[in-house]
């Protein structure tokens, strides 16, 4: 039988996911989920023990998802994880069975992972298929975008740009099997219509504008929060692509020096220290890019004053948090519109 990919969120670990090989989902109270019999409802019952209060068709919902973590997972099987602190994508094999790891201080229930592949951005993926992946459920099966899935794993490299590009020659796939088997379909709620929303800012900045207005969109938001700012000539800037400054002169320190890459493969710290440079007495770096940093990058930022990095996710939240300061041709490119829209904690 072809293994199954499945989508699996987790916002209450975070770096130990990827760094010890597992997956894991809550509901600890509950114990060992082997020991629990008659399947879905005996889960069920035991459920209702531990949340009284909880509607029939939440407990449903929950009794679906251990049901299907403890029992209808394979040993060969693909998750994909999105991982919610940096926004990016990770996608491994699952390489053993259920377990419940009693010394554990929370999220016992697990499975071991083979990561095969981490940190993917989300821009890599179509945005149908990040729709599909921000479902609303712990655990669901992946049913639509499996080529986009099995491509950037199958892929040797992890440059995300190489990525990106062969999953956008990719067919756009029919539905195999929309439905969920649960009792209650999953709506949209709050947290999904800005992750779609930020996805699509993303997607905007990765492919639909040139980089020299890519660069003019980051002087753009310098202007929107307070500053004078000014692209330097398209391929002779000598590294710097924009240049920004507090006062309407240019005369006042510190002066402020940006790089912009639109791309979303991992700057690494040559290209960081190449800015680092330029760094003048008094003056500020900024580099901007689509992607993120490698660890070393990220250790430049952390040991050296005056150098900012800024990832997709951060630009993302410029333009969103600024955005009725943008003139009017951005914000025909990057179409959005103010709503009211269902709480995550609604019933």
């Amino acid at each position: 039988m072809a293994e199954q990919i499945w989508g699996i969120h987790n916002d209450t670990l975070t770096h130990e996911l990827v760094d010890r090989g597992f997956i894991s989902i809550g509901w600890d109270g509950l114990g060992d989920l082997t020991q629990i019999r008659r399947g879905r409802e005996g889960l069920k019952k035991a459920l209702t023990v531990l949340e009284p209060n909880a509607k029939v068709q939440s407990i449903a919902g929950q009794a679906g998802v251990l049901f299907r973590f403890a029992h209808e997972i394979r040993v060969g099987d693909i998750v994909v994880a999105p991982y919610k602190p940096d926004s990016t994508i990770n996608i491994g094999i699952v390489d053993s069975d259920y377990y419940f790891d009693a010394d554990a201080p929370t999220h016992r229930h697990r499975r071991r992972v083979q990561w095969v592949k981490t940190g993917l951005p989300r821009a890599v993926f179509s945005q149908s298929a990040l729709y599909e992946l921000g479902s609303a459920l712990t655990l669901f099966k992946v049913n639509r975008h499996v080529s986009e899935v099995m491509t950037a794993m199958r892929l040797k490299t992890n440059d995300a740009d190489a990525i990106a590009d062969a999953v956008d020659t990719l067919p756009r796939e029919p539905s195999v099997d929309a439905s969920i088997d649960d009792p209650d379909p999953e709506q949209p709620r709050a947290s999904q219509i800005e992750r779609h929303t930020r996805d699509f800012v993303l997607d905007v900045l990765s492919s639909r504008i040139k980089p020299q207005q890519f660069e003019e969109l980051c002087a753009v938001l310098l202007r929107a929060i307070g500053y004078e700012a000014r692209v330097t000539q398209y391929s002779q800037d000598g590294g710097i692509d924009v240049i920004a400054h507090k006062d309407p002169l240019g005369i006042e320190p510190p002066l402020i020096k940006a790089q912009c890459k639109q791309r979303f493969s991992t700057v690494g710290s040559p290209e960081v220290n190449q800015l680092v440079g330029t760094q003048g007495p008094g003056e500020l770096c900024l580099f901007f890019t689509l992607g993120g940093y490698s660890k070393d990058a990220q250790a430049i930022e952390r040991q050296r004053t005056g150098i900012r990095l800024l990832t997709g996710e951060d630009i993302v939240s410029l333009v969103v948090d600024h955005y009725d300061q943008l003139p009017e041709y951005w914000r025909r490119i990057i179409p959005l519109t103010p709503v009211l829209v269902v709480s995550d904690g609604a019933e």
